[in-house]
């Protein structure tokens, strides 16, 4: 992490960020159409959020779990799924190969978030919902978007895929690439945590359930078998160590590559993110942005 010197004259922001409570809890989330809700209890923290974008090109993704890049789109309109099928995945691609080196990347398909009133549009059942190529609110709590088993499977699950002769890989990265297309500044922008400022004793999971609609009462939380081989988040109670950084008025240029899980444990492996209401800046607008999921192999 920089140093009190380093720190000298940047920007910050105050802020709440949503963390998991003490205690013990049955910690799940259950996405549907246009919404989202965690189980277990929840509160808010003050923290200090610190304005990297004046001195962007000191993060790196390895040092601290994310970094800001310039990669321009050729994307013209994010909300045509067609053209972010056809165009963005294979730019995303790219770009994520470009920045990590690494020897290919498998996309595993993007979702669009917003801060807009998406209340419509969640008062609508779904069946068979699928939880990508969507719009969903932004993110509402601390977390990584796997568990350490839910990432190593990812790695080993996406080669076969899309490598089902291939020699075997060393390393893979499970990350996103995170851009908004909305204008500057974004009244809910995403915070990224330095990884290094992880204590270790502040990690629980957070199984993903995928609905139709949302259970109530008891069945939110009653037994279900398997539950542990699901795929799962990480959710994170408050510690004040955690060292919180955003990038103030990105551009529809600007990409956030920020990790979910590496298997090379070396480098900082994870990255804690979420979105904060930033009160900064005077006439903020409403974010749209798209979010990306990959996986970085070196064979």
């Amino acid at each position: 992490m920089a140093n009190a010197a380093d720190l000298t004259g940047i920007r910050e922001a105050r802020a709440t960020i949503r963390y998991l409570d003490e205690g013990e809890f049955v910690t799940r989330r259950y996405v549907s159409q246009g919404a989202e809700i965690n189980t277990g209890d929840y509160r808010d923290y003050p923290v200090l959020v610190r304005d990297g974008m004046p001195i962007r090109d000191r993060f790196a993704l390895d040092s601290h779990g994310f970094m800001i890049a310039r990669c321009p789109t050729k994307v013209r309109n994010f909300n045509d799924n067609a053209e972010v099928d056809a165009v963005y995945e294979r730019e995303v691609a790219d770009a994520v190969k470009t920045l990590t080196g690494a020897s290919f990347v498998a996309v595993q398909g993007w979702m669009r978030r917003t801060t807009a009133d998406l209340s419509a549009l969640a008062g609508q059942k779904v069946a068979g919902y699928q939880h990508k190529g969507g719009l969903q609110p932004q993110a509402g709590e601390a977390h990584i978007d796997y568990n350490p088993r839910t990432g190593h499977a990812a790695g080993a699950r996406l080669y076969a895929a899309h490598r089902p002769d291939g020699a075997g890989f060393s390393r893979h990265c499970c990350c996103s690439l995170w851009r908004t297309w909305s204008p500057p500044p974004q009244d809910w922008p995403l915070a990224v945590m330095d990884g290094r400022t992880i204590a270790g004793d502040e990690l629980a999971s957070n199984t993903l359930f995928v609905v139709d609609e949302f259970p109530t009462g008891d069945a939110l939380t009653a037994p279900v078998p398997g539950e542990d081989d699901m795929i799962a988040a990480t959710i994170l109670r408050y510690r004040p160590g955690h060292a919180w950084w955003y990038f103030s008025n990105m551009t529809r240029d600007d990409v956030l590559l920020f990790k979910f899980y590496d298997s090379d444990h070396s480098v900082t492996w994870r990255c804690p993110h979420t979105a904060f209401h930033d009160a900064s800046f005077a006439n903020a607008q409403i974010r749209s942005s798209i979010e990306t999921r990959c996986v970085a192999f070196w064979e």
